[in-house]
């Protein structure tokens, strides 16, 4: 029902690069692509980014940033990052790891004087990959009113820490793989511990600025800022607003950014050289992890960055989802290709629309099957 008639619901705002590059981008095939999907998702608006080496090719908003105020998505407007924001934390700690101030091998107990001795075993990689085996703080039974990370429930950094050592290891670090939101929540801690700095500040200053990623921030519900979409949840059908949070949750270095698909841009520019990070670090960062036993996991995971192929083409991505918002960044290295998705409603599927966009930049990038996004 949201986009049944895009045109109807909202003006669309668009950048495309004219000549050759343009012409690689079947733009009428992509808006066709991107309303069918809107209306089977039920996706009230959408931004979509598609880059060449960081050069964008096309950056485009579709339906409405805000459904009460009938405001359309243009590409400057920010959304949610969700755990795509994981790779910005990695590449935090891989900044701090080339500084000699962090080592992968580091046990963890190194930069948490109180943690229990299970967390001897665990070291910044396993936190990195998500092969630590500590379970996942925001699991169901954990955010209830009477649990430990009840989401309404104001923490300070050291509180929520406190409650996270409580935590036990559910496998032996490396023994398995399994994604848990903790892991980069500890990582976020770390980057404090280590620079004095809290994470975001840290991002701010080391990322974000030298990147000209000017709309690129941490989440705040009480700041006023520019060109801020509405998240949205489908609750049997019917819209509603994101559910609040406390803003505990969302300044956790587990994905609570905000960004749009003309900063990303310059991200992905930025990946292809070595302004941030040295070849070897982001090579680190993108190669499967393996477990104990020499395997690689099951999660195809490196640190931040999931890593697979297309019909033998390398493609580095991520999904997220937080607050109403989903995201997905797709990263086709062979090929200098990216496509960002960021949706603003909960049970859409970002990786699904920005693998199809691939597919028709480049019919060789079509995905077989379509793997759950996160």
């Amino acid at each position: 029902m949201f986009a049944k008639n895009l045109h109807s619901l909202a003006l669309v705002a668009v950048m495309a690069i004219s000549g050759a590059h343009a012409a690689a981008v079947p733009i009428d095939k992509i808006d066709k692509y991107v309303a069918a999907q809107m209306q089977e998702q039920h996706i009230p608006g959408l931004e979509v980014g598609i880059y060449r080496r960081g050069q964008v090719l096309l950056a485009k908003g579709y339906g409405l940033a805000s459904v009460e105020l009938r405001v359309p998505v243009r590409p400057e407007m920010v959304f949610q990052s969700g755990s795509v924001g994981k790779q910005f934390t990695a590449t935090a700690i891989m900044m701090l790891v080339e500084e000699g101030k962090v080592n992968l091998e580091d046990s963890i107990t190194r930069y948490f004087e109180h943690a229990p001795k299970s967390w001897q075993a665990i070291k910044i990689k396993n936190l990195l990959s998500h092969t630590s085996g500590l379970g996942e703080y925001e699991s169901e039974e954990r955010t209830t009113p009477f649990g430990l990370f009840y989401m309404r429930q104001d923490l300070t950094e050291a509180q929520l820490l406190e409650r996270m050592e409580t935590m036990a290891i559910d496998f032996a670090p490396g023994e398995k793989w399994r994604y848990t939101n903790t892991n980069f929540v500890l990582l976020g801690f770390v980057v404090h511990k280590v620079t004095g700095q809290f994470y975001g500040d840290f991002l701010a200053r080391r990322v974000f600025e030298p990147l000209s990623m000017s709309s690129t921030r941490i989440i705040s519900d009480i700041e006023i800022i520019p060109n801020r979409a509405v998240g949205y949840e489908l609750d049997k059908g019917v819209l509603q607003n994101q559910a609040w949070v406390s803003p505990t949750y969302n300044s956790t270095a587990d994905g609570a950014l905000y960004f749009n698909v003309l900063d990303l841009a310059n991200w992905d520019r930025a990946l292809y050289g070595e302004q941030l990070l040295k070849r070897s670090s982001l090579e680190r960062m993108w190669t499967v992890f393996p477990l104990n036993d020499g395997k690689p996991n099951s999660g195809n995971y490196g640190f931040g960055w999931e890593v697979d192929s297309v019909h033998g083409h390398k493609i580095i991505e991520h999904g997220g989802a937080w607050q109403g918002f989903r995201s997905h960044i797709a990263r086709y290295v062979d090929d200098g290709i990216t496509v960002v998705v960021l949706s603003n409603v909960g049970p859409s599927r970002p990786g699904k629309i920005a693998h199809g966009i691939a597919g028709l930049c480049d019919p060789v990038l079509t995905p077989d099957s379509e793997p759950e996004d996160e």
